[in-house]
């Protein structure tokens, strides 16, 4: 069990980020730490995807001194969809922030609750 949770220690650390983050997401209050909790999510989602498309000993996909054969070479398709999350992450991070920015100069707090119970107060 030891031995194959040390072979497969990326795989282990992107799977214990993201139950924390989604531990984080589910259990606070508080927007800033459920965006946190998000943002913890995607990076153990990048790096499990990035570890996964890894295979030691092979070569970076750029065709050199006539090595055609492709199985001299790392998959380079994994790393582009980490490319594209993490662009797509930080936009979305951005709005989230943005939001709660907004949510926050309206309402005075980030605490969800306190948000759900003034618009039940208010009839919205």
């Amino acid at each position: 069990m030891l031995n194959m949770l040390l072979n497969h220690m990326h795989e282990a650390a992107a799977v214990a980020l993201f139950c924390i983050g989604f531990t984080t997401l589910l259990l606070n209050k508080n927007l800033i730490k459920k965006i946190i909790g998000f943002s913890m999510m995607d990076n153990a989602i990048y790096l499990f995807l990035a570890s996964y498309g890894y295979i030691r000993g092979r070569l970076a996909p750029i065709y050199i001194d006539g090595k055609t054969d492709p199985a001299l070479y790392v998959n380079p398709l994994p790393a582009g969809l980490v490319l594209t999350g993490i662009v797509v992450s930080v936009s979305v991070t951005a709005i989230l922030l943005a939001l709660t920015v907004r949510l926050y100069r309206h309402y005075h707090t980030l605490n969800i609750d306190e948000i759900a119970e003034t618009l039940r107060a208010e009839g919205k």
